[in-house]
């Protein structure tokens, strides 16, 4: 029913959006940890990048910490967050016995052992990626210092200079990056160094490229575009320049609806509204909530992908897992 009190408005709801399958089995590892080995269980670093979801598994009994040697001794399990870490951190953990749980996800596993085949390959490596990003640092730390050449704009690809002319390039990429982002620099690449080894299968993973995919079929429509994700998240940030790039100018990243200005939404017409890889579907329906509360809403979804991935969690904790369902 309409309600002459209120302004008209059509919300354009992506699909997909949200959580990836990478993020739900670094969440159901934490969770199920803390009711396989009980609290706490210690996290290094975010789990994922959303501090609404790190804060809910912080009061199930989570401690979220940046380093190992803030870890006391002890037999309580430490998490490794999904966007994977050094080789250094398991074996730091390994020399004092600590028992853990890699939450990596398994499309930044795959880049992992990309990057190790090319090494052992003897081809010299460049990685398009964000320095200081956790996959990043992580995806790096899988070699020997100064294995991997990091690449982050065209610019970068045309200064690059291999360090062995004699040696097979090959080049491996950021799950979370956009495909605008990869897709000059792997040409610049393409045309420096034409028999340069690109991956056998796309590396930024199914996720990242639909809910991207579904931004680009709708932001030429919105007056405004929500993208509903944490600032440190790549892939959201993504989204938002995503659609900026594709005609909405106003497209912007909030966490929550609290954070929305709605003095400059104004009265538009039509509002998309998406969400980052790392984002519960709680924090959109809120944001829904706020619209609904000043405007008098239609929703569409725009659906541009179906999903159906999912990963399987460690085998360590499903064993454990199982033998205290028959133990209880």
């Amino acid at each position: 029913m309409t309600d002459v009190n209120k302004p008209q408005l059509k919300l354009l709801l992506a699909a997909p959006r949200g959580f990836c399958a990478g993020v739900v089995r670094a969440i159901d590892i934490v969770e199920e940890a803390i009711a396989t080995y009980g609290r706490p269980v210690y996290v290094r670093h975010e789990i994922v990048h959303n501090k609404f979801v790190v804060d809910s598994l912080r009061d199930k009994g989570a401690i979220f910490v940046e380093e190992l040697d803030e870890i006391p001794d002890g037999d309580h399990p430490v998490i490794f967050s999904a966007h994977g870490v050094p080789k250094t951190v398991p074996q730091a953990a390994k020399s004092r016995n600590m028992f853990y749980l890699d939450a990596t996800c398994p499309l930044v596993s795959k880049v992992h052992m990309e990057a190790a085949r090319h090494f052992e390959a003897d081809c010299e490596i460049i990685l398009i990626g964000h320095e200081g990003h956790p996959e990043v640092v992580g995806t790096m730390g899988q070699l020997p210092e100064g294995s991997i050449h990091l690449i982050e704009t065209e610019d970068d690809a045309r200064r690059f200079e291999p360090k062995d002319t004699g040696k097979q390039l090959a080049f491996i990429t950021q799950t979370t990056l956009s495909l605008e982002d990869t897709r000059g620099i792997i040409k610049v690449l393409h045309e420096r160094f034409p028999h340069i080894k690109a991956p056998h299968k796309e590396d930024i993973c199914y996720a990242t490229t639909n809910r991207q995919g579904t931004v680009k079929q709708i932001a030429a429509m919105c007056d405004i575009l929500l993208v509903v994700g944490a600032p440190n998240s790549s892939n959201s940030r993504r989204l938002v320049e995503v659609a900026r790039s594709c005609g909405c100018e106003y497209s912007l990243l909030v966490q929550r609806a609290d954070e929305i200005d709605w003095q400059k939404v104004g009265k538009p017409k039509i509002v998309g509204i998406t969400a980052g890889a790392s984002a519960p579907e709680v924090l959109v329906s809120e944001v829904v909530s706020a619209f609904q509360e000043r405007f008098d809403v239609t929703i569409e979804k725009i659906e541009t992908a179906k999903e159906a991935v999912s990963f399987k969690l460690p085998a360590r904790l499903r064993e454990d897992m199982a033998a205290k369902v028959v133990n209880k």
